[in-house]
């Protein structure tokens, strides 16, 4: 099943559908400093923090 899917049941059994946005916003920020790391555009991303 995997993980997303056990996430997906979790949500649906608990009824948390509101866990989905802050999972959503901290996959981008983690996403978005993995991408930045080795980045020539990294000082104009860190100048917009």
């Amino acid at each position: 099943m995997g993980l997303l899917g056990e996430f997906w049941a979790f949500m649906k059994v608990r009824k948390k559908f509101w866990l989905l946005p802050i999972i959503i916003i901290l996959v981008l920020l983690g996403a978005l400093i993995v991408f930045t790391e080795s980045s020539a555009v990294a000082p104009f991303i860190y100048a917009l923090f």
